[in-house]
């Protein structure tokens, strides 16, 4: 059984900056999704098996970075210059191979997710 677990939940301000890890008891292409309430499912990044391609939602280009840790099973999400709509709980999940990664469909298996809330 795949685990997929993330940490880094918290409460920043506009502009501000939060780190999100998640770990897997394996190595895998990986990606994290975020879901606010009363919105669908969101793509947010992701990083395949290699960690040399990366992929991001238009929403977040060029504010979040997705990369993975020395730990190899370790996947980061950086994000940075938080607005007010980032406010969500993310999941961090598992691809089902190593392709199509902006969709949740290939994702199989999925952490608790974790908070982020950005307020003033």
């Amino acid at each position: 059984q795949v685990q997929v677990e993330e940490s880094g939940e918290g409460l920043v301000q506009p502009g501000g900056s939060l780190k999100l890890s998640c770990a897997a008891n394996g190595r895998y292409a990986m990606g994290w999704f975020r879901q606010a309430p009363g919105k669908e499912r969101e793509f947010v990044a992701a990083i395949d098996l290699s960690g040399g391609s990366t992929y991001y939602g238009d929403s977040v280009k060029g504010r979040f970075s997705i990369s993975r840790g020395n730990a190899r099973n370790t996947v980061y999400l950086q994000m940075n210059g938080l607005k007010l709509e980032d406010t969500a709980v993310y999941h961090c999940a598992v691809n089902a191979g190593n392709y199509e990664f902006t969709s949740f469909t290939r994702y199989v298996y999925w952490g608790q997710g974790t908070q982020v809330t950005v307020s003033s």
